[in-house]
């Protein structure tokens, strides 16, 4: 993160502040004794500042309720709780509306008493202007001095001296802020931007010097200590490119996060943080039906099983924010479910939060938690995941993954759940390792608990690839390998993933639940697969390092129940369109003939006393796990 220097707090313009019992009194007089000179000024410049003595005496018997009425506006208007040295658009609004009132209750006066008793109407119309431009230059004079006292205060220390990527809506607040905090220690001393009608043209004072082609030419002429990208909408590939720029130029930057930011008025240097991968992953993000998803969960029983986990925390955010009536946190860490229930206690006060410290396993705890809660919806998230350390575990992946997920899709069905979703991998996808076989029978689970005639829940898997910085994540071992000084390992130089980022996986997961009803697998369009090794190297480059240079990159071979390519499809399946553009739809006559739920309940007892080889030929029989894929 950027560092933002002192704290906005400490004075640092000489300016002493006044104490907060004197502002107020302060700014009453300041503000009656300008609007007292503007309203005199008016009536000398009606009269040629030969005022006759009978105006001069109607001025005196107006102009003390006039001064009470306008300093009360002013009031109303918030303009004495405003600091005197800040002075910006939103206090010029409340000037104006203050004083525009106060106008029209003149001119009110003015016609009822015909003009007897008050001054002339047009001395009412320059007194309104002059009133403005008075409290108005007042203010922006003492903003000036501010801004001058510490321009001066920073002349003896060291600027950071930035330049500003992307002169939009984003761009401007972020500038105005730089400008308007000099405790930050920064000064804007350009903008980039590819819009040909702004380049050569200036914002809030800085010119836009060209696009960001131009990147390396203007880096040359003009010296710039770090860059901030504020596009928070563009698209990755253009990001890439120009983190690319910046790192051959050897410039520090940062990012603004997303467009909500900008939507929502909250552009601030604090939210600036580092380029992260998943602002390179090169890919459009997945557009959600809010709307859909408000309407399916808001007011009802919403039940997620792994709820702790990097997917079901980031469910259980997203859903709290639709309003369902009750959450219930299904989660077996109990550290995990702590902080997950602190957290959406204090974020979303509208929902009941339950957190319920219970194994997916345990058929008697999840049927009690079920009967409970009686849950409207389920999203199965509770699942192990790591390939490598379930291949030394094979029993504990079936138990957990498969088995987990029959005890919990039965007990929703059983309490009359009215959807459960079962969240899946592409590693189901002809499986070369026991995790992938694992998910891939508990696909089958729920295929074969949709089929059954007594059915009243719409069950559904919803497919995905690799999610960005999950819990043991690829980015995360990546993360602490660069961290340590390396080296950076992969596998196989050739090795390639599907990459999602958490929030999108989530929203994928939530669209699918509205669009479910019973049987299928849904599967996002995922765009192009990522070489692990060309993200290897991208996060080395985003650390400020060069690949195999600062820190080495080095294969070590595909680990067991590993694959080269990861599919999202196997033989049998059809792809049909859904009516959202980037999800299809799988159908698969495997599925809802399958008999797995009783060689489940058969191989249970047992589970654990038979040996992994005997094991792994059991799932072969019955998911075509093919072990040889991961050592090829």
């Amino acid at each position: 993160m950027t560092n933002h220097g002192p704290s906005d707090s400490a004075p640092r313009s000489g300016l002493a502040p006044l104490p907060a019992a004197f502002r107020a009194p302060v700014l009453v007089l300041a503000y009656a004794g300008i609007l007292l000179a503007s309203s005199y000024l008016a009536l000398a410049l009606r009269f040629d500042f030969e005022v006759p003595s009978d105006f001069f005496q109607r001025w005196v018997r107006s102009a003390w309720w006039i001064l009470a009425l306008k300093l009360a506006l002013l009031g109303v208007c918030g303009q004495y709780r405003s600091l005197l040295t800040f002075f910006s658009f939103p206090d010029a609004k409340g000037l104006f509306y203050a004083l525009g009132v106060a106008f029209l209750v003149q001119f009110a006066v003015w016609f009822a008493s015909a003009g007897t008793t008050m001054i002339p109407r047009g001395t009412i119309v320059v007194d309104f202007v002059l009133s403005f431009a008075g409290l108005a230059g007042f203010r922006a004079a003492m903003r000036a001095v501010r801004e001058g006292a510490s321009g001066a205060w920073d002349s003896a220390s060291p600027l950071r001296r930035v330049a500003i990527i992307g002169a939009g809506d984003a761009g401007a607040q972020l500038a105005r802020e730089i400008q308007s905090k000099p405790g930050l220690g920064m000064r804007v001393v350009c903008f980039i931007d590819d819009d040909p009608l702004k380049i050569g043209r200036t914002l809030h004072g800085i010119q836009v010097l060209g696009g960001i082609k131009d990147l390396p030419r203007i880096l040359s002429r003009v010296p710039v200590t770090k860059c901030l990208l504020a596009i928070p909408g563009a698209k990755p590939m253009a990001i890439k490119e120009t983190v690319a720029l910046l790192n051959q130029a050897g410039i520090d930057h940062d990012i603004l996060p997303s467009v909500d930011v900008v939507l929502e008025g909250r552009v601030a240097v604090n939210l600036l943080r580092h380029v992260s991968p998943e602002d390179l992953l090169g890919r459009e993000p997945v557009p959600i039906d809010q709307r859909a998803v408000d309407s399916l969960v808001c007011g009802e029983t919403v039940l997620v099983t792994g709820a702790g986990g990097s997917i079901g925390s980031e469910l259980c955010r997203q859903l709290a924010r639709h309003r369902p009536g009750r959450l219930v946190l299904v989660e077996r860490s109990e550290p995990a479910l702590f902080a997950l229930e602190q957290e959406l206690v204090r974020d979303f006060k509208e929902t009941a939060v339950e957190p319920v410290a219970a194994d997916v396993c345990d058929r008697e705890g999840m049927g009690a938690v079920f009967q409970k809660w009686k849950p409207a919806f389920v999203f199965h998230a509770a699942a192990h995941k790591h390939v490598p350390l379930m291949e030394r575990q094979p029993a504990e992946a079936v138990r957990n993954n498969s088995i987990g997920t029959l005890v919990a899709a039965r007990a929703a069905a059983a309490n009359g759940c009215r959807k459960f979703v079962l969240v899946s991998t592409d590693k189901a996808v002809n499986p070369a390792g026991v995790m992938g076989a694992s998910k891939y029978l508990a696909e089958l689970v729920v295929g074969e608990l949709q089929s059954d005639p007594a059915n009243r829940t719409a069950f559904c898997s919803v497919r995905f690839g690799n999610v960005l910085d999950s819990s043991g994540s690829v980015l995360r071992v990546f993360r602490n390998q660069i961290a340590a000084g390396g080296p950076v390992t992969v596998t196989h130089p050739e090795i390639e993933r599907y990459f999602m980022s958490i929030p999108e996986a989530v929203g994928l997961i939530l669209q699918s639940a509205v669009l479910a009803e019973g049987g299928e697998v849904f599967v996002l369009e995922m765009g192009e697969p990522v070489k692990i090794r060309d993200l290897a190297r991208q996060m080395i480059e985003l650390s400020g390092l060069v690949p195999n240079r600062d820190i080495a990159i080095e294969f070590t071979g595909l680990r067991p129940g590993e694959k080269l390519r990861e599919e999202t499809t196997r033989g049998g399946e059809s792809s049909e369109p859904t009516i959202h553009p980037k999800i299809h739809k799988l159908a698969s006559a495997a599925q809802k003939s399958s008999a797995v739920i009783a060689d489940l309940e058969k191989l249970s007892p047992t589970l654990h006393s038979l040996e992994a080889d005997e094991l792994r030929r059991w799932l072969a029989q019955r998911t075509g796990l093919d072990s040889a894929n991961g050592a090829a």
